[in-house]
């Protein structure tokens, strides 16, 4: 039976693993709100079966669908995808959905943070969020894991990035955001981090990319390839808005060291040329007061670093950049020898104000009850 504990993972000897490290599975849910993803959904949905389709070669994928959806996603997922019904209000499992922990014995528990939709009633995204702050709970419950639940300490899963050593990248720009623990100062909040993932030291960055609606998560511009070793999301044009963010992250990054004491390798990857909204796509989102608008021209937050580490592959996003799209392909190749990179096309996932990294959630290969 599964608990909510009243302990907090460092006090009883539990880490949160690096994204490299081994899997279980995946957890997506599917996208269908109409003021979010235009044309009900249909070309995003499309695109998500891509990614849990590419993700399922390597290991495996459960999908949680409404009830109203249930019959048409397990029609169109691979057979191999596992489908569960389950009510949420958007698809972002990165962010609403648990944070694994596991422990030396290989037992796997879940962080069940406060989630309101990357901002609340300040400069959140929609509204309601109360089911989508219902995800991780739901997840754990199905799987039997026992959870650590933030009451009041806001977070979301895309807002942090660990080596499984100790160590913690994090933004300033979306973790001391207004409308997420404003109670709480920087101090507060850091070990408060330092208590739930179990890490010694905590990087923050001063920004994450440029335009960013969820105040700037830290895997849309920074990620851990291996402990040691990072990728920054990089342009090399100093007119673009992105370079003064890159440069301030890479100045940082290149002249401290891990919980370890090691000096970080910094792997630069080039963001695509700028990702605009048309006028087609803007016109098929229904708009809906409470829910952030898609305007025609808007740039999106469009990054390759939100890529997806799975059991021997890469999900990379995609977006039919003549030039940078090949590039990062070739890139990752080179930083994961030993692992397959599958590029997907994620220009309808980042319509909707994410990428592939922020639609998976991994759970970590421990030992089930």
């Amino acid at each position: 039976m599964a608990r909510t504990l009243n302990t907090t993972p460092r006090q009883d000897g539990f880490r949160m693993p690096g994204e490299f490290e081994p899997h279980k599975q995946t957890w997506m849910l599917w996208p269908e709100r109409p003021d979010n993803w235009r044309l009900g959904a249909h070309y995003a949905q499309k695109a998500f079966v891509e990614v849990a389709a590419a993700i399922a070669e390597f290991e495996p994928v459960t999908m949680c669908v409404s009830r109203e959806q249930y019959m048409h996603a397990r029609s169109v997922l691979p057979e191999s995808v596992r489908v569960i019904e389950m009510s949420y209000n958007d698809s972002w499992m990165r962010d609403c959905g648990p944070t694994f922990v596991v422990n030396d014995k290989g037992e796997v528990r879940g962080i069940d943070w406060t989630f309101n939709a990357w901002g609340g009633l300040v400069d959140g995204l929609y509204f309601p969020w109360d089911q989508d702050d219902l995800v991780a709970k739901k997840t754990c419950e199905i799987e039997n894991i026992d959870t650590y639940r933030t009451e009041g300490f806001v977070l979301e899963g895309g807002s942090i990035h660990v080596d499984g050593e100790g160590t913690l990248l994090v933004t300033e720009e979306c973790l001391l955001s207004e409308g997420r623990n404003p109670h709480m100062s920087k101090e507060e909040i850091e070990q408060m981090l330092k208590e739930y993932l179990n890490v010694e030291k905590v990087i923050w960055l001063k920004w994450g990319i440029y335009n960013d609606e969820t105040n700037g998560h830290v895997d849309n511009i920074c990620c851990f390839a291996r402990p040691g070793e990072v990728i920054l999301a990089w342009t090399d044009d100093e007119n673009d808005p992105q370079y003064e963010r890159s440069k301030a992250a890479y100045d940082l990054l290149a002249s401290t060291t891990d919980a370890k004491g090691r000096k970080l390798k910094v792997h630069k990857l080039h963001i695509p040329r700028p990702v605009l909204i048309t006028k087609e796509e803007s016109e098929g989102v229904n708009a809906i007061k409470g829910t952030l608008p898609r305007n025609e021209g808007d740039r999106q937050a469009a990054s390759y670093v939100n890529f997806y580490i799975c059991n021997g592959g890469i999900i990379l996003p995609l977006f039919n950049d003549p030039v940078y799209d090949e590039m990062a392909e070739k890139k990752l190749k080179e930083i994961f020898p030993d692992r397959q990179v599958v590029g997907i096309y994620a220009r309808e996932i980042i319509l909707g104000g994410g990428n592939i990294h922020c639609i998976t959630q991994q759970q970590p290969l421990g030992i089930s009850k």
